[in-house]
């Protein structure tokens, strides 16, 4: 684990709240956003989103929230918070020139380029959870083991996965996940497959 990673164990970056509180006001309109961020026990961010490194108990707070509020609409509430997480992450993260390469170099490679880059910041989004990647047979394996944001599916995650890698991989990018820590598995385990 790097200092900064040590540094901010337990942390994940905001986006993970900001991206799901935005969602709930385009749906749902601006009272259910105050609605939802004080049932999660975040009324400081009523007045300003934040802008640092949050603790991760937080987030896990207002998804589960949001997944409580709004079963029947979760999933796409989440997946829609995490393609919104990406494109930030597109916007203002990843360098334009590494953009243009990945999108240039066969699908392998630049997959396996962008999952190297996301192991190096995977603390933004992991917390204190264990992050590890695997490549092989056409697919990368993402885990995290004690994910402490996990939601049934994690539908965030995977958005914010899917969104990346169709990005800047290929547009035929899928990810499914095969164990949940909100199931009671010990990781969830992210398959993203490109062919």
């Amino acid at each position: 684990m790097s200092a900064v990673a040590a540094e901010l164990a337990g942390k994940v970056g905001p986006n993970a709240i900001i991206q799901l509180a935005d969602v709930l006001q385009d749906r749902f309109g601006a009272e259910e956003r105050r609605t939802a961020l004080r049932a999660a026990g975040l009324a400081k961010y009523l007045a300003a989103a934040p802008e640092r490194m949050t603790d991760e108990r937080e987030a896990a707070a207002l998804h589960q929230t949001v997944m409580e509020r709004h079963g029947r609409d979760w999933d796409d509430l989440s997946w829609e918070a995490g393609q919104r997480t990406a494109d930030y992450l597109l916007a203002h993260r990843i360098p334009r020139g590494a953009q243009w390469l990945l999108r240039r170099i066969p699908a392998a490679w630049a997959a396996r380029l962008l999952v190297s880059a996301i192991a190096k910041h995977a603390w933004t989004f992991a917390g204190s959870g264990a992050f590890s990647a695997h490549t092989g047979n056409g697919a990368i394996t993402i885990t995290i083991a004690g994910n402490p944001i996990a939601m049934p599916g994690c539908p965030w995650h995977r958005g914010v996965f899917t969104h990346l890698f169709r990005t800047l991989v290929s547009p035929s990018v899928t990810v499914s996940q095969e164990e949940c820590c909100a199931h009671g598995d010990e990781a969830c385990r992210f398959v993203i497959r490109w062919r």
